[in-house]
């Protein structure tokens, strides 16, 4: 196979200035060119996309992907650190989904509070405006 970025781009379903932002970062080896300049891909080069798409998806940071993608090239070696990769982005994962379920409990409970009268006596505007009258810890 020998296509080219807008080829690679359609294959992977990652955008053209992605690619060579991965290129520049060195997720993705740098392409040869033709004569012409134009940089040339093969299946490997979509295997490796699809592989850091599908990790961006799911939320791992470039440099785990860097590992990982580091790790795969090993088929021999032991899967301990990958696994200690997916445990700990896991857990970040977990933290998330707790700050984000402290948010909703406060939303809900603003909204609740709400009279739905005039904005000067709106409790929405005077719970964001004071933290102190939050019931909990909900940073994002």
């Amino acid at each position: 196979m020998n296509i080219s970025i807008g080829d690679l781009s359609n294959r992977s379903q990652v955008k053209v200035p992605t690619i060579r932002y991965y290129e520049q970062i060195g997720l993705l080896p740098s392409a040869p060119r033709t004569e012409g300049g134009q940089r040339r891909y093969g299946q490997a080069e979509v295997d490796r996309l699809n592989f850091i798409r599908h990790s961006r998806e799911l939320g791992f940071e470039v440099d785990d992907i860097r590992a990982l993608l580091a790790m795969s090239a090993e088929p021999q070696a032991s899967c301990h650190q990958v696994d200690s990769i997916a445990r700990n982005h896991l857990a970040e994962v977990d933290r998330r989904i707790g700050s984000l379920q402290a948010m909703r409990l406060e939303l809900q409970r603003m909204i609740a509070e709400c009279g739905h009268g005039r904005v000067c006596d709106c409790r929405i505007i005077e719970a964001l405006a004071d933290h102190s009258q939050c019931l909990g810890e909900h940073t994002h």
